[in-house]
């Protein structure tokens, strides 16, 4: 399945009045739906040059938050309906839409830029969660800042996520789980608690629940932003603080 749309950063902001920009992204209404549906058509022709031009387009005119909030979401939610409603089929397409996707978003931020401790993100899946996606859409958008990112991908297992915060000393960790089944507050805690840095300033890293699985727990001191400009806004207060 695509990302969800709930929470996360994932979540696609309430629309616009018809032909008026929306704020802070330079897109319009109308321009949104076009690209939106060209995109979908390229994806279910299963043509490749075209949705990776289409793609590539969209990021580079608009920049990766809004391309992602505006265009990109919502054609995954759409071909995701799609199949859903058509008896699993095009599932195809889904799979891809969502490789090319995956594609145009490490194009678009190909340099790695060097981490530090204080300055590092770290980024994972909560054990027994796949859906990278979101997580590549933010990756990206810190990476298009200038920000140090570590991915770790689906599916991390705790230790793994326990050492990679240790030895990363990172500013935040972001922790993304689709379903209630796979977010886990505990964890999460425990990654908050984790203190690194010499003694006498010591510090810790600001955990940040990503994606719909979290939605309706209440986890004090733990931020849950709830879309891809909101991460982004929320990892940099966490490094520049």
């Amino acid at each position: 399945h695509p990302p969800s749309a709930d929470g996360g950063a994932g979540r696609v902001p309430p629309p616009a009045a018809p032909g008026r920009s929306r704020a802070g992204t330079g897109l319009r209404l109308g321009g949104a739906r076009r690209e939106c549906k060209g995109v979908a058509r390229a994806a279910l022709r299963l043509d490749a040059a075209a949705l990776d031009g289409l793609l590539a387009a969209a990021i580079e005119e608009h920049g990766l938050v809004a391309a992602w909030t505006e265009v990109i979401m919502p054609t995954l939610r759409a071909v995701g309906r799609k199949w859903e409603s058509s008896g699993e089929r095009y599932v195809e397409v889904e799979h891809f839409l969502s490789w090319h996707v995956s594609g145009a978003l490490r194009r678009h931020a190909p340099h790695v830029v060097a981490g530090r401790p204080g300055a590092t993100t770290v980024l994972a899946c909560v054990p027994g969660e796949n859906h990278t996606l979101p997580l590549e859409a933010l990756a990206a958008a810190l990476a298009e800042k200038g920000l140090p990112v570590r991915m770790f991908g689906g599916a991390l297992p705790a230790e793994s996520l326990v050492a990679a915060v240790r030895r990363t000393g990172p500013a935040a960790v972001g922790l993304w789980a689709q379903s209630r089944t796979t977010a886990s507050p505990p964890l999460a805690r425990h990654v908050a608690a984790i203190e690194w840095g010499v003694r006498g300033a010591r510090r810790r890293p600001v955990v940040l629940t990503l994606g719909p699985g979290w939605a309706g727990r209440t986890m004090p001191g733990l931020p849950r932003p709830p879309g891809l400009a909101e991460a982004v806004a929320a990892v940099e207060s966490a490094v520049s603080g």
